[in-house]
């Protein structure tokens, strides 16, 4: 296999591994999601070393192009499910710390009368 072909071979990889990050996002497979996100940043690297040592033709540029432009489009829909995700969770941590302090805020009178014996 030529250089150039590697590196297209590299960058449909790539492809393939976003839409299989993207799926994770979608079905909400959150730890499969990180071991994919893990494999694709060295399968990154990889790709790059080879193609520090490959010059692309004007047909394989255009190639890599529209690979790369369907790899930020998936990237896009992955990172902004992330995000909604870190927001749940942030809201679901805060309800949590909040009803932590009401049942503290609530309970403290009643373990205090309960120790005294009063009701």
């Amino acid at each position: 296999m030529m250089p150039a072909d590697k590196v297209l071979a590299g960058y449909e990889k790539l492809l393939k591994r976003s839409a299989r990050m993207l799926n994770s996002a979608r079905e909400g497979e959150w730890a499969h999601l990180v071991h994919e996100e893990s494999t694709y940043v060295i399968e990154v690297e990889d790709l790059r070393q080879l193609e520090i040592h490959c010059e692309l033709d004007a047909d394989a540029m255009r190639r890599k192009a529209d690979l790369l432009e369907r790899i930020l489009e998936q990237d896009t829909e992955t990172r902004q499910r992330l995000e909604n995700r870190r927001n749940e969770l942030s809201e679901l941590m805060g309800n949590s710390r909040r009803r932590r302090e009401l049942s503290r805020t609530y309970q403290a009178p009643d373990i205090a009368r309960a120790r005294q014996g009063v009701r």
